[in-house]
């Protein structure tokens, strides 16, 4: 199991992520978003050895590359429906492909695009929304088939992450709204509530509560 923290802007929440054992950070490059940032800015933040992972929507091809050098970034995940030739223009296993269940008719048309894009990506997430805090149908997902990991997003918080494991099996998870106290902004309590929840046995400094800075 592998942990996504998406929407991240802020240096000591990072550090303390990082601390926790987060293996993903993801930063949001959407003007639209509240959780929106620049490739200036993500430059400047230290992720400890956390994957960067870039969230694109609307840009072009040469916009990504541009803020995947400038950023650092590891990962580039594209969450605007970007077509297979878009993609193919990056490394496939640096590509995280976002798909959103609720909008296809039947579980057959989602596995066939999981199965049209597979040579174009390295990783998929499997999507409610864009951050609004909205859980998927969990077990319609089960029995699709992936060629490639997959991570489980939309909803997911501290109350809920155990029940979506058990009922779809993702191989990670990505974590936004319900980690925040306000819209863009994360909660240092939800981050170590899930992983109290996550990891009841852990105990001491990893899961102690610190102060952001």
């Amino acid at each position: 199991m592998f942990i996504k923290i998406c929407g991240m802007r802020e240096q000591g929440i990072i550090d303390r992520a990082a601390a926790l054992g987060v293996d993903m950070c993801g930063f949001i490059f959407h003007e639209k978003s509240p959780r929106n940032v620049t490739a200036e800015q993500v430059a400047a933040l230290d992720t400890h050895g956390m994957k960067r992972v870039g969230v694109f929507v609307a840009q072009s091809v040469a916009e990504v590359a541009a803020a995947v050098e400038e950023a650092r970034l590891d990962m580039i995940q594209l969450h605007g429906g970007q077509s297979a030739s878009f993609a193919a223009s990056f490394p496939a296993e640096k590509i995280i492909r976002v798909l959103w269940p609720n909008r296809y008719p039947s579980s057959e048309a989602l596995q066939a695009d999981i199965e049209s894009f597979a040579s174009t990506c390295g990783m998929y997430l499997l999507d409610a929304g864009m951050g609004d805090g909205d859980p998927l149908a969990w077990a319609s997902l089960r029995e699709l088939r992936f060629p490639h990991p997959w991570m489980l997003a939309g909803g997911l918080g501290p109350e809920n992450v155990k029940d979506a494991f058990a009922s779809c099996h993702p191989d990670g998870i990505d974590l936004n709204s319900r980690l925040e106290s306000s819209p863009g902004r994360k909660s240092l309590e939800r981050m170590e509530r899930l992983f109290r929840t996550l990891y009841p046995s852990v105990e001491g400094d990893r899961i102690q509560s610190e102060e952001c800075v």
